[in-house]
């Protein structure tokens, strides 16, 4: 396989088949294997055992490979998750984890099982007419019985950003993306001292998250997984790529399911409807709340951004990625000053 961006290995079949034997011992051999596609940071491959098992096994990228920030030991992380929400939100279908494991030559990998099901945005490419409600209000639910496990602190775990209230962790995550930016030498459209004094006129938004719930962060379509039930309905089997979970507000897990959207335009999408059916307190998208959800978009095109150079992208060779979030971040920062020299909720952008 090759690499599809820098920090990605390449794979063979044969090297599947010594991680696997790495995994469960050398006894266990691979009846069959191939690529998985979709993502741009880790190497990943299912694999058919000869004992029937359907696996995952995700190779992180080598230990010299630059990263950001906030990636570090994310291989490490993904395994945590999962195995937090199996103890915690048993309801909620994640993959069970079978082995973590490194080696001198390979590095670091994860082995989960292999969850049934297509991906959101596979299932909408394949068919552009596919009805996707049932799978998005069963997202819903999922989010909001995730939610209700409780951390203690807020932000990344381990040695990333992270802090005792909300701000203070959120601010720092923010910073690291711009040490981020510094380091790889991206172009912004907003300057640090910008982004702190946005922030500094909204303290007392982000101070109202009192509570730093479990936050999955990822669940953009493509890991998102869905399968006919017996009446041909999509319903949600699986959530997957939890390395990058976190704990903190809420609100920040409804915008990557939104992509590029602003949910809270959507009051009676179906994510919306299965989350207000299932969290145990009312789901409000007031002042406040549209205020942190442009806050949560304006991080999330931001990490876009920044992650362009460490995917092999450039503002150069994708200039329609990089203007598109470019003129998205501009309306977020907009949408927030105006918000904050009114005092209300901050406006649609290009109202």
């Amino acid at each position: 396989m090759t690499a599809l961006s820098p920090t990605q290995q390449s794979l063979t079949s044969a090297d599947v088949a010594y991680l696997v034997g790495a995994s469960f011992g050398a006894h266990t051999r691979v009846r069959d294997a191939g690529p998985l596609a979709g993502g741009g940071y880790a190497t990943v491959w299912w694999a058919l055992l000869d004992d029937g098992r359907r696996v995952v096994l995700k190779l992180a990228p080598s230990a010299e490979t630059p990263l950001l920030r906030y990636e570090r030991g994310l291989c490490a992380a993904e395994g945590r998750y999962f195995r937090l929400v199996a103890d915690r939100a048993p309801q909620v279908p994640v993959p069970a984890v079978l082995w973590h494991g490194t080696d001198p030559a390979y590095g670091e990998w994860l082995v989960t099982e292999l969850l049934p099901g297509r991906s959101l945005s596979d299932l909408a490419e394949a068919d552009g007419a596919v009805d996707d409600g049932p799978a998005r209000y069963d997202l819903g639910v999922a989010l909001a019985t995730l939610h209700q496990v409780t951390g203690d602190r807020f932000g990344y775990d381990g040695d990333r950003a992270a802090g005792p209230t909300w701000r203070s962790a959120f601010t720092a995550m923010l910073d690291e993306l711009l040490a981020d930016a510094a380091d790889w030498d991206v172009r912004l459209p907003v300057t640090p001292g910008r982004l702190h004094d946005l922030v500094g006129r909204h303290a007392d938004v982000l101070d109202e998250v009192r509570r730093p719930a479990l936050l999955h962060f990822d669940c953009w379509d493509g890991n998102v997984l869905a399968a006919p039930d017996r009446d041909g309905r999509l319903r949600l089997c699986g959530l997957v790529d939890g390395e990058r979970f976190l704990y903190g507000d809420p609100l920040l897990d409804l915008v990557s399911p939104r992509l590029f959207r602003r949910v809270e335009d959507e009051p009676e999408h179906p994510l919306l409807r299965g989350y207000r059916a299932t969290a145990p307190q009312p789901l409000v998208l007031d002042a406040s709340a549209r205020r942190r959800l442009g806050f949560y978009r304006l991080h999330l095109y931001l990490l876009m951004t920044v992650e362009m150079p460490s995917r092999g992208m450039t503002e150069q060779s994708h200039p329609r990625r990089y203007a598109q979030l470019t003129a998205l971040l501009d309306e977020e920062i907009a949408a927030l000053d105006a918000a904050a020299d009114n005092g209300l909720s901050a406006p649609p952008p290009g109202a």
